[in-house]
């Protein structure tokens, strides 16, 4: 394996801003260095190269023939490193609102709605991380965060975005044939899907039902209710979906529900904050966006009723 030959990035720095300012005190002033440290970072460059690249005058600098021609490559070499940073990891978090959600929500239900805050706050930029499991909130990282759960997060503010309730879902070819689901009990034939992460399940759904002589334990674990929702899809099994991520699978009519029986949850997605500290400029706009597309959604009005009844 080839070892690059490189020399030390701060000689680099050193020398593109002397070569720049043509002076070795003023490339002090913009790197917040002293004079001295400047003049030998620049003579460890020279000596690592062994070429001088600068001619010292009594008050100015002046690149000999080999600096000039270095000049353009480092040049070149700084610039293509800071577009390669600004390509992977984009603005800096403390120029773009940056929140974070979890897969199966940001897709089913976030990005189906998303251009409606663009189209409020065309210059507003936003980053869109997300999650699989619940992490700890990083406020090194992120500015909102949209988490699962009970809506009791201390030290955090707290809106709630969704009511949820849960019915399984199946693909359309398993409503026919020997084997075709017409009543719960009917799902002992079948494989149930899971998804971690979550308290309230199979079993709840399953007592609601009243369904008899179904294992709510067997079946297939997964990560994510996407790559659920995806294998059910495919005949692979039955999932049970979470209302606020089912809509978009059943639009495309990829997945149907055979039962009408939807089971209230005590859990819901909720948008949190860390009530100490100063929030980002655009958070007020995000939030009160997202709080507002939840309260006009018909899905979760139409759950609030199943709730109260």
């Amino acid at each position: 394996m080839m070892v690059r030959r490189l020399p030390h990035l701060t000689w680099l720095r050193a020398f593109e801003a002397s070569a720049r300012h043509l002076s070795f005190t003023n490339a002090a002033q913009e790197l917040n260095l002293t004079q001295a440290a400047i003049s030998k970072q620049v003579k460890l460059l020279e000596h690592y190269l062994r070429e001088p690249l600068f001619e010292r005058k009594p008050r100015s600098l002046v690149l000999t023939k080999v600096g000039a021609a270095y000049l353009p490559k480092v040049r070149d070499g700084f610039d293509r490193l800071a577009a390669g940073t600004e390509e992977v990891f984009g603005l800096r978090r403390s120029e773009v609102l940056t929140v974070r959600a979890p897969v199966g929500y940001s897709v089913n239900w976030i990005a189906p709605r998303l251009q409606g805050f663009f189209d409020a706050y065309p210059d507003t930029p936003v980053r869109l991380v997300s999650s699989v499991w619940g992490e700890q909130f990083d406020n090194e990282r992120f500015d909102l965060d949209i988490q699962y759960g009970t809506g009791k997060w201390p030290g955090f503010k707290t809106d709630r975005l969704t009511w949820e309730v849960i019915t399984p879902v199946c693909a359309p070819s398993l409503l026919d044939g020997a084997n075709a689901i017409e009543s719960p009990s009917d799902l002992a034939r079948h494989r149930l899907l899971h998804v971690l992460g979550y308290e309230e399940g199979w079993a709840d759904w399953l007592h609601h039902a009243g369904a008899s002589g179904v294992n709510y334990g067997q079946g297939l674990q997964f990560d994510t209710s996407l790559l659920a929702f995806e294998f059910a899809a495919r005949g692979g099994g039955i999932a049970l979906a979470r209302s606020s991520m089912l809509g978009p699978e059943i639009e495309r009519g990829r997945l149907v529900c055979p039962f009408d029986l939807r089971v209230p949850l005590s859990e819901s997605f909720y948008l949190i904050a860390p009530e100490a500290g100063q929030d980002h400029p655009d958070a007020g706009k995000f939030r009160d966006w997202l709080t507002e597309a939840a309260q006009n959604d018909p899905e979760n009005q139409k759950n609030q009723d199943v709730q109260r009844a």
